[in-house]
């Protein structure tokens, strides 16, 4: 049987135990960054004492409550000990019924009856950085190899939002104005300050060229964002900073690339050799969340 609990109700022990156990275990599904992302709005479906969970981000729009991913947060879903299609059916009946859904991400690890539209993602698992730096594309080694120019007058840092939120906010793309542009940074900033994000820039000539945004926690390393000054692109900075976060980690955590529907990014990406995984989602016009609205009225 599924329950529907408010963020009050929840038992969040429980809620975690359920995450971090379970064959689909998501960093974005964490109840430290949910609470980030979404401020706190979302709530959780149970099934029995917590054998199964799958929490549920909304936003309130005209007094109306839609369900929609945040921002930075691509995958929930269904999560418990082993997959089950008998029981993701069960969420999935129950969701429908009793939400008004925009957009809803599932994880790569949820299978369903029915087929779900799909979307792209690219991991790559734990393993020995040799090994993985082996498996990179010709094109992306070459990127790799700066010249001797280059190499002699830049440097990889890790540094801090403040430092690098003028150049962030100068090359950041995706954000449809000023104010989604500061969201995105508040988001870094609170992440930041939980202690579960760093910003590594590529430096040449003493000037920032490429940051990347990159979310970690003892299981995962995430990218969250890239910016760069186009002025530089062929310097190869956004792969140096991406290859050194991969050395560093790779050996313990999965690499999360957080996919996209980009062609020139998803291209970058596969240069890394990474596995596609696909995850289902639900996603509705403004028309049919409309209708929708109208029938739970």
């Amino acid at each position: 049987m599924i329950r529907r609990l408010k963020y009050n109700e929840i038992d969040f022990d429980k809620y975690s135990d359920c995450l971090e156990n379970s064959e689909q275990r998501k960093y974005s599904a964490t109840k430290i960054f949910l609470d980030i992302t979404s401020d706190k709005q979302w709530e959780l479906l149970v099934y029995g004492d917590y054998e199964a969970v799958m929490p549920v981000p909304f936003m309130k729009k005209l007094g109306i409550k839609l369900v929609i991913n945040p921002k930075l947060c691509q995958q929930l879903g269904v999560f418990s000990k082993t997959d089950n299609v008998e029981i993701n059916d069960q969420f999935l009946q129950f969701f429908r019924k009793k939400y008004n859904i925009w957009y809803y991400a599932f994880n790569d690890g949820n299978k369903f009856s029915e087929p779900l539209q799909l979307r792209k993602n690219f991991l790559i698992e734990p393993e020995k950085y040799e090994i993985i730096r082996q498996k990179y594309s010709p094109k992306r080694k070459r990127k790799l190899r700066l010249d001797e120019e280059v190499s002699a007058h830049s440097k990889v840092i890790e540094t801090k939002i403040k430092d690098a939120e003028t150049f962030i906010s100068a090359n950041f793309i995706g954000a449809k104005d000023n104010k989604g542009k500061a969201h995105f940074l508040e988001i870094f900033t609170n992440l930041e300050n939980s202690g579960h994000l760093k910003i590594v820039a590529f430096v040449y000539q003493e000037k920032i060229i490429n940051t990347i945004a990159v979310y970690f926690d003892e299981k995962t390393v995430a990218l969250l964002g890239t910016f760069n000054d186009k002025d530089y692109v062929k310097l190869s900075g956004a792969s140096t900073i991406i290859d050194y976060v991969i050395a560093q980690n790779i050996a313990q955590k999965i690499f999360d690339f957080e996919g996209s529907e980009v062609p020139a990014i998803e291209e970058f990406f596969r240069g890394f050799r990474p596995e596609l995984k696909m995850y289902p989602v639900i996603a509705n016009s403004k028309k049919d969340v409309i209708r929708k609205t109208l029938k739970l009225s």
